[in-house]
């Protein structure tokens, strides 16, 4: 079974046109493409949209009981609404596929054909129908993503892609995470692969992309880095610059010691005198959130990070 999941936010005039095209083709899936069930759903994600956008996917819920749409109670996030389609869906491969008829739905035989061979396909847009500034962030994210995680593809912040069931059962999507769904599956050592695909330019509805969300996903980048090396293992990270930090403001204290033991005074050393104590107290403090850290990660469990507010 294939599992279609697309997070939409005011695209009302999209919805109908989308599935239109989107139908034919998963009607038409050959059955070595999935499993001996065969069949479809398609998850419309409903991220608190203020247009008729829910409206919309029930009249497609009408006609096609494989339509099915979860409205969140506000807007919560693209992660959030992915990490729902995750919790939600029902097929052995999922499809992800953004709402705004940019993702063509006539390039899905190819996702299926890829995720044969691996576990997680990600969309290269080739040749971008987006504005210049916008395809230049792109290209820097890239790069630096690519830098930072390890994962080195073209297009890692393509919103079209295809993963196992399993992949998106290990993967917890909050924040800005959706971006780097193909570097966390990475980490966690599943095989990333990448295809060329079409891209069209946007006919309704206003982009959600800008400079807030580049500044909010530059540092979940960082985040991502953090988790894929010290997640599991924080006092790794905090419990190094802790004794680092300590032991500088040992050695400092240690001379000033020296010092007093033969001249009687620190002179005009009190600065330095200071700078240790800071650098012991920080010390300390480091190696106590990095044993805090390992308490947490041992004893961590999952929190939903979105609410529904009906199920249609």
């Amino acid at each position: 079974m294939i599992s279609v999941i697309i997070p939409v936010y005011n695209e009302e005039r999209n919805i109908a046109p989308l599935f239109e095209r989107l139908y034919p083709i998963l009607k038409g899936v050959e059955s070595g493409a999935v499993k001996k069930d065969g069949g479809y759903e398609v998850l419309f994600i409903d991220d608190g949209s203020r247009d008729g956008t829910a409206r919309e996917i029930e009249k497609l819920r009408r006609k096609d009981k494989n339509v099915k749409l979860l409205c969140f109670s506000r807007n919560f996030g693209k992660s959030a609404a992915m990490q729902a389609g995750f919790d939600e869906a029902k097929g052995e491969i999922l499809i992800l596929m953004d709402g705004d008829l940019q993702d063509i739905p006539e390039e899905i035989p190819k996702f299926l054909a890829a995720i044969k061979n691996a576990d997680v396909v990600v969309g290269w847009r080739y040749y971008r129908e987006d504005r210049t500034t916008k395809r230049l962030a792109s290209r820097i994210f890239n790069s630096l993503s690519g830098f930072i995680t390890g994962l080195r593809i073209h297009d890692a912040n393509c919103g079209f892609k295809a993963l196992r069931k399993e992949v998106a059962k290990n993967l917890e999507l909050y924040g800005e995470m959706h971006r780097y769904l193909p570097a966390l599956a990475y980490v966690k050592g599943y095989k990333v692969s990448e295809i060329k695909i079409r891209h069209a330019p946007r006919l309704y509805g206003r982009s959600k992309y800008g400079l807030s969300r580049m500044w909010k996903g530059f540092f979940d980048l960082l985040t991502v880095k953090f988790l894929s090396s010290f997640a599991k293992r924080p006092f790794h990270f905090f419990g190094g610059f802790g004794i680092l930090s300590f032991l500088l403001g040992f050695i400092i204290g240690a001379w000033l010691f020296a010092i007093w033991l033969l001249t009687g005074t620190i002179g005009g050393h009190t600065p330095a005198a200071i700078l240790s104590m800071l650098l012991l107290i920080l010390g300390l403090q480091l190696i106590s959130l990095g044993l805090i850290g390992e308490m947490i990660a041992a004893t961590k469990a999952r929190d939903r990070v979105y609410e529904i507010k009906r199920r249609v």
